[in-house]
């Protein structure tokens, strides 16, 4: 069956029958706008994506489900890098006429996977009809207590650098369906079904431990190189700590060009924060009880955006903050 067959109001109702209830929801969909309560002193934390076909994703490597659950997982992560509780989602879906439904419904049940997940409530959005090619929008609220959100700006020198999770298995796994080759199981699941570190977001911000956080959607330099200028500090890597996947790593020893997709290739999704000193292993006990590695990878200083990646020679050399980058040259492609 066909999208056109069905009709946008039905297509709707479906949604709406879907979505569930919350007492958090006063009025959602099927409503003009939302209406929704928030805990008494906390603040709303917003954030949006467009996810674009043959930009963001192909069909020939996903699929509807698959595809729903990514749309989520990215916007969380914008949260979990502040620190915020995910509440709600709004969800902006532009796609022919002609497109299978099967294919649309495998997108909502991803949607609403991904939101059940998380504790998030499905509250609005809109559908059209398109030539082509599929178009999401997805909007994401979520709460975090006055004074408890963590930014990018709050960074001080000397402050460890720590990330967590590991890097690069993203941009390789899309490197591999790129050039056709066999992609092997995580690096796909990196690329495809990213995981948002929600709980270790909240869990830094609550306990006061991030001074500065980001997540690392453009890639480890791009995204470190927001950081510092919002905090005017430079940076130095240590090479030799950078966490790498045993599946990464394995490519990298052959080939340690690949080196490049753990500083640039982007869309790894994880957490990049600055902690005191002090605070680090308290930062370790905490991430190891939520079953989430993390790693010291460098230090922050007084400065204005640089970074220095210290290698294996002990020699420290600059490493451009650049990354993915929608209107410019970037480093291969993302879709």
């Amino acid at each position: 069956m066909r999208l056109g067959e069905l009709g946008e109001f039905k297509l709707i109702d479906r949604i709406k029958q879907q979505a569930g209830l919350n007492p958090d929801v006063i009025r959602g969909i099927g409503d003009d706008a939302a209406e929704l309560k928030i805990p008494a002193g906390h603040h709303l934390l917003t954030s949006t994506d467009l996810l674009i076909e043959e930009v963001h994703f192909r069909f020939a490597w996903t699929d509807g489900e698959r595809l729903g659950r990514k749309a989520v997982a990215v916007n969380l992560s914008d949260l979990a890098a502040m620190g915020a509780t995910p509440r709600f989602l709004y969800l902006g879906l532009s796609c022919p006429a002609d497109s299978e439904l099967e294919r649309v419904e495998g997108l909502l049940r991803g949607v609403l996977a991904e939101c059940e997940r998380f504790g998030v409530s499905l509250v609005g959005g809109d559908t059209c009809c398109s030539p082509g090619p599929w178009i999401l929008s997805v909007v994401v609220e979520g709460s975090a207590p006055d004074g408890r959100s963590v930014g990018r700006n709050g960074g001080r020198p000397d402050d460890l650098l720590m990330v967590s999770g590991t890097l690069g298995d993203s941009a390789l796994g899309l490197s591999l369906l790129q050039k056709g080759k066999v992609v092997p199981p995580l690096l796909l699941q990196r690329h495809l079904a990213p995981t948002p570190r929600v709980a270790l977001g909240q869990a830094l911000a609550s306990a006061g431990l991030a001074s500065a956080m980001i997540d690392i959607s453009d890639g480890l330099a791009a995204d470190l190189g927001h950081l510092l200028r919002a905090g005017r500090l430079d940076a130095e890597l240590d090479l030799a700590s950078l966490p790498l996947s045993t599946e990464f790593a394995g490519q990298y020893r052959s080939n340690p060009s690949l080196i490049d997709l753990a500083l640039h290739g982007g869309e790894d999704y994880e957490l990049l924060f600055s902690v005191a000193e002090d605070a680090a292993p308290t930062v370790e006990r905490l991430a190891a009880e939520l079953a989430v590695p993390v790693s010291r990878i460098g230090r922050l200083k007084a400065g204005s955006g640089a970074i220095d990646l210290r290698e294996a020679d002990g020699q420290l050399h600059p490493v451009t903050a650049d990354g993915f980058d929608h209107f410019a040259s970037r480093v291969g492609d993302q879709p």
